[in-house]
Formats: C-alpha cells, structure tokens, sequence
C-alpha cells in the first residue's frame, strides 16, 4: 500500500492523515469544508512541531510529512488510485452508508474500505458496496498520534487476506492492532460507553458529584481520566449515538442512555467541543472547572 485516502478531516481524520504521511505513505485528506480542511492541516502542522520539540521527529521528517499530505472537496477526485480508503466522518449510519456508496463508486476494485466507527455494524456498512470482503473495520483511539491501540473489525463478509493486510499495516503505523469480531460496540465502546453511562447515572441520581465520581474512579481504580471528564473528551453526542447503537443492537435495557446525557445532547452542552459538558472548558487553557449546572 503506498496512497490512502482519508475520507473527515475532524479530529479523528486530522489524526489519522498524520500517522498514515508520518509513516511515509501519500494522503489525500478528503472533507466537503476547505475551512476543515485548513483547520485540520494546521493542527498537524502544530502537532508535528510539538514532536519536533521534544525530539521524537527532526524538522526534515516534519517537513515531509506536510508534503505527504494533499486535500480534496471531492471524493470521486480523491480516491481514483487509491490502495487503502479510511473513512472517519461523523458517527452516523446514514452518513456513513452514502460515503460508502461514493467511494466503492470511484474507488478501485481492489481497494480496501475501512471505516473508523467507534460502534456501526461492519458488515450492515459493508452491505451497500460491490466488493464486501474488502470492508473493514480500522477504530483508531484519540488522540490517534499518540494512542497505540487499533481496533480491526472484521465484517461477516470481510476476507481474512484483507484482515491480516490491515492487522500487518497498523504495525507498520507503529500501533498495536487487536482483532474483534462485528457485534454492536465492537469491545472498546461495548465496555467502556456502559461505564460512563453508569457514572452519569451516579450523578443524575444524586450518589455524588462530578468530580468526587472522576477522583474515585481516578484514585481507586488507576484510571488516567475519570468517566464523566472522560465523556466530555471524546463528546457527549457520540457517547450518545453509541449508547444507542448498542442498545438497539443488544435490545437490553441496561444500555439504555441516562435522561441526564439525553438533555445535555439536547442542549448542545456536548462536552470540551461546544467548551462546556459536566466541566467548562477555556479556549488555550488547560484548566477545568465543575460545570456550573452541576456545581
């Protein structure tokens, strides 16, 4: 595999682009915004010179990385030549099934489709293309430059030739990948979205509030960040999609999303994004105080 293209160019696709050109490999950064796109280049950019300083990488591979990168309004420009196409939009079937559409359209036969859902069926995305054994599941873990984890789903259909081409290039990416089977949440989300789920369920019953619930799960249970801060990073309205994802899926009760995460989404209090969820975040500050809702 030398070219891919990433399909999103947000958090997750900005951080995807970054590993895939630091590693030598030629991207074609897609998303429908050139303001996105903009945004998403000068993230890398200062997150490059952040490695630089520390001296992880010299200016030279900086340098190359950026080159390695190209930007694209289209899908149908962008991934023609493609070998491997990693789509990381939003975290919507509806989204993700007509991306799908587009790109098993333009793309080669022979290329790989993965996508970087953190829940949606494998094998339900794969079911709108040609070529379902050449779709797979790639769930990189944010920030992606840093975390070293890649979840690899393998679809119904997904081939075992194309699982372990994807197993070998997410070593290559310098991560480590763990092969898991298509069921609602996959393992990450499946584990941890009822964990955060539970704690909001803490705090919307009155057991405790939002820092004494993050300190004991932080003290108590070795935990780097606690639940509900947690949330807020990786945002409340995906914690949501994916609670309900695998409670449809499951048809479980106990998946069922806390009222309390339902009216924050509903309310667009989305977590560190929108700068306010169970904390308030300042624009350049690493500071975070208790949300005044919850205070």
């Amino acid at each position: 595999m030398n070219k891919v293209a990433i399909i999103g160019a947000g958090t997750m696709g900005n951080g995807i682009a970054h590993v895939f050109a630091m590693n030598g490999f030629k991207v074609n950064l897609v998303d429908v915004s050139s303001e996105r796109l903009a945004q998403a280049l000068e993230t890398i950019d200062k997150n490059l010179w952040r490695m630089v300083a520390k001296e992880k990488i010299d200016e030279a591979r900086k340098t190359e990385t950026i080159e390695n990168i190209e930007t694209f309004t289209s899908i149908e420009e962008a991934v023609g030549d493609c070998d491997l196409i990693v789509e990381a939009a939003t975290e919507n079937l509806d989204l993700k099934l007509s991306i799908f559409k587009e790109i098993d359209k333009y793309s080669p036969d022979d290329c790989i489709l993965a996508s970087n859902t953190s829940s949606i069926s494998i094998t339900k995305i794969a079911s709108v293309t040609d070529f379902p054994q050449n779709v797979i599941g790639m769930h990189f873990m944010n920030p992606v430059p840093v975390m070293k984890l890649v979840e690899v789903i393998k679809g119904y259909h997904t081939s075992d030739n194309v699982t372990s081409k994807i197993m070998e290039l997410s070593k290559t990416l310098g991560k480590v990948p763990v092969e898991v089977n298509d069921f609602p949440g996959f393992v990450a989300n499946r584990v941890l979205m009822p964990m955060i789920n539970e704690a909001i369920y803490t705090l919307f019953e009155g057991v405790a509030g939002v820092e004494e619930i993050d300190t004991v799960m932080k003290l108590g249970m070795a935990h780097p960040m606690g639940p509900l801060q947690l949330a807020d990073f990786i945002g409340l309205d995906v914690c949501l999609a994916i609670l309900n994802v695998l409670h449809d899926g499951m048809g479980n009760p106990k998946y069922a999303p806390c009222p309390l995460l339902v009216n924050m989404v509903t309310a667009k209090s989305l977590g560190r994004k929108s700068g306010e969820g169970f904390y308030k975040y300042e624009k350049g500050s690493r500071d975070i105080v208790v949300s005044k809702s919850f205070a």
